[in-house]
């Protein structure tokens, strides 16, 4: 498909869809392309999140990819 079909069905599904929380993703997708020197401010909340993980992973906390499909699956069975 080339760059003018791709528009157009993009087009075309936008002006579709009633889902506001798509349309928002959709243009904040768009935008960032729009933008490269544009850099993404993460909240306070992230930020702790992001420490905290690094902090897990520098003791070792952390699951193979096994153990944590495991307990996805045990979550998802809840």
């Amino acid at each position: 498909m080339n760059t003018s079909e791709l528009q157009k069905k993009l087009i075309e599904k936008i002006k579709k869809t009633k889902n506001n929380g798509l349309l928002e993703e959709v243009y904040r997708i768009l935008e960032s392309g729009f933008s490269d020197s544009e850099t993404y401010t993460l909240s306070e909340e992230q930020e702790l999140a992001v420490s905290e993980a690094r902090e897990q992973i520098k003791k070792g906390e952390v699951l193979t990819e096994d153990q944590a499909n495991n307990e996805a699956s045990q979550w998802l069975k809840e």
